[in-house]
């Protein structure tokens, strides 16, 4: 296969999309289409819904253990670039169903004792090494990004703030621990971590340990390890509802790491609910 740098000028190089579940699969490829840019989408079965993607986007629908047949299908259309986006639960042995060089594939993985994002950059290396470039949203479409500073019209007050550090602070550790990505603190105490259920099962789980007096709020961070060409934090409308039926005040995630999907939706709604959002930096 070609790399980009040994094609003729003025061709660009094929992006290919393995899609999970979200809107951000379809965001990217209706950008990418919407650019003239080559780009191809492979659809997760059971994850990504095929009939979403725009009508003039080539979609093949893929098991997530047809690891040979996705090879060869993007080969086949071109793919240079390759983009890992959207969510994929975990699957059952039955589901995954893997053919020959998923097989193969597990086996490896089976040797080594890897986290979650240990996992993660062995895949990419082994996407890589059959010739494709990986790449992040984020590189393609960096206004996804949360920028610093509050988004919505409702500001965070003092209490929100001095909970916001504490979350920011706990969050980095047990990030560090390859745990979790979020936390939830009220009047500066940790009401729950995120664990492997992921962002909404935790603001479901906490609407039980809220405390009376008002406040809370999701404080979601980067990983220092993490790989974020595959495995960027992210937060949209239904965060924003799950923060609000849960009874807490607000969202604060760290700058140029967290997606923002569907932003203008999720600004507004959380302007409807009295939610602030904020970006923050190291605090």
């Amino acid at each position: 296969m070609k790399k980009n740098s040994d094609l003729p000028n003025g061709i660009k190089p094929t992006i290919g999309i393995i899609a999970g579940s979200g809107v951000l699969p379809i965001t990217l490829a209706s950008h990418l289409a919407d650019k003239k840019q080559p780009v191809v989408v492979l659809a997760l079965k059971g994850h990504a819904n095929k009939a979403l993607f725009p009508t003039n986007v080539l979609v093949k629908e893929v098991r997530l253990g047809a690891v040979g047949k996705s090879f060869k299908l993007l080969k086949k259309y071109g793919v240079n670039q390759l983009v890992f986006i959207g969510g994929v639960r975990r699957p059952s042995w039955a589901e995954i169903r893997p053919d020959f060089k998923g097989l193969s594939l597990l086996a490896k993985l089976s040797l080594k004792a890897l986290g979650d994002d240990g996992l993660l950059r062995y895949v990419i290396k082994e996407v890589e090494s059959q010739g494709f470039m990986v790449k992040g949203i984020h590189e393609i479409m960096p206004e996804l990004l949360v920028p610093e500073g509050v988004l919505t019209t409702k500001k965070p007050l003092k209490k929100d703030v001095l909970d916001i550090e504490r979350g920011y602070e706990v969050a980095k550790l047990l990030g560090q621990a390859d745990v979790g990505q979020a936390v939830i603190v009220q009047q500066g105490l940790v009401l729950s971590l995120e664990g492997i259920e992921g962002t909404a099962a935790l603001i479901e789980r906490t609407k039980k340990l809220k405390r009376k007096g008002g406040g809370g709020v999701l404080v979601k961070v980067i990983k220092p390890q993490q790989e974020k060409r595959v495995d960027m934090p992210t937060i949209g409308p239904n965060t924003v509802q799950s923060i609000y039926d849960a009874g807490l005040k607000g969202i604060a995630v760290e700058a140029d790491s967290v997606l923002l999907a569907e932003a203008e939706k999720t600004i507004a709604l959380a302007d409807k609910l009295n939610i602030f959002i904020v970006g923050i930096k190291k605090v």
